[in-house]
């Protein structure tokens, strides 16, 4: 059966408020719905009968994934804000074109913050679903202008694709990018992370120290914040509270972002629950610090993940 593709540009209005978009109209197709989100922010709603997901156009920031008869992949933090502008605290963040602050611009860059087109649809011949969300963005000082793509393809697994392309003529791009992902555990305690031995990685809680990684299995004990680099390896996050074995693999990627704000950050947060730090772990595929990446203009670069999940033995 041939893949069917929609591209044909239409304007739908929710609140009265019009949404771009490249979506048929509703009927058309099953599986894929515009919603009226929280904080009546559009998203859509991705079913293919066998797993779900949701995708706010702010950001195209996915905030939910599961598999039928699993549980969450992703974590969201129930004191997250869901309001226009205002980045959402959990799923998967799209961090672009810097990481981490910048003096006088927000956290982690400008792209998670602004609304997203939807430029195609796909349904693919084994029942996935792919969405195309596209945005140009808007100046910054310091940046080449760049046009950022990023495909969401819905299936048994969770497949992401970011691709950056430096518009100028004659300038550079340094550039870093992210997907912040943000799992959903059922216990930090009993939680390990697989596949970074040996990994030389920045401590940001020591301040920024370089150390090399020495656990075959990562326990999260107290406030995390590391960046791995030179490492395209696959991570795996071993729940045992579910468990549950959750894949991260990735193309395009040289850094490996290991996350968790522990008691004392999580009470400062004001988008995040006191105690859910014990219920989240970030791992974050990139290419952020030293690897981050120079495009030439005219140049792009894409950066792809899958994110699986499997039973724990």
């Amino acid at each position: 059966m041939p893949r069917l593709l929609v591209s044909c540009p239409i304007t739908r209005t929710m609140n009265n408020k019009p949404v771009s978009s490249n979506l048929p109209e509703s009927g058309s197709r099953p599986g894929v719905r515009f919603l009226t989100g929280q904080g009546e922010l559009p998203k859509l709603r991705v079913d293919t009968g066998f797993s779900v997901a949701e995708i706010y156009l702010q950001g195209a920031h996915v905030t939910h994934f599961q598999v039928a008869e699993g549980k969450p992949v992703l974590f969201l933090s129930e004191a997250a804000h869901f309001q226009a502008g205002i980045p959402i605290r959990g799923g998967i963040p799209i961090i672009l074109p810097w990481f981490g602050p910048r003096e006088g611009f927000p956290a982690h860059g400008v792209v998670r913050s602004q609304p997203w087109t939807v430029s195609a649809v796909e349904w693919l011949p084994a029942g996935e679903i792919r969405v195309a969300f596209q945005l140009d963005c808007p100046t910054v000082p310091g940046y080449a202008p760049l046009v950022a793509t990023f495909q969401v393809t819905v299936g048994r697994s969770l497949d992401l694709e970011l691709t950056v392309r430096n518009l100028s003529n004659d300038e550079n791009l340094l550039l870093e990018d992210c997907l912040h992902t943000y799992f959903a555990v059922g216990e930090i305690d009993s939680l390990s992370i697989h596949g970074l031995q040996g990994v030389t990685y920045l401590d940001k809680v020591a301040g920024g120290a370089r150390c090399v990684e020495s656990a075959a299995a990562i326990t999260v004990k107290g406030e995390v914040d590391r960046v791995y680099l030179d490492t395209t390896g696959t991570v795996e996050i071993n729940d045992r509270a579910e468990r549950r074995r959750i894949i991260v693999s990735k193309q395009g990627s040289t850094s490996t972002v290991v996350w968790n704000p522990w008691i004392a950050k999580s009470r400062r947060m004001e988008d995040f629950g006191d105690e859910e730090y014990r219920r989240m772990v970030c791992v974050e595929s990139g290419n952020v610090g030293p690897n981050r990446r120079l495009l030439a203009p005219g140049e792009t670069a894409t950066l792809r993940v899958r994110i699986s999940t499997g039973d724990l033995p």
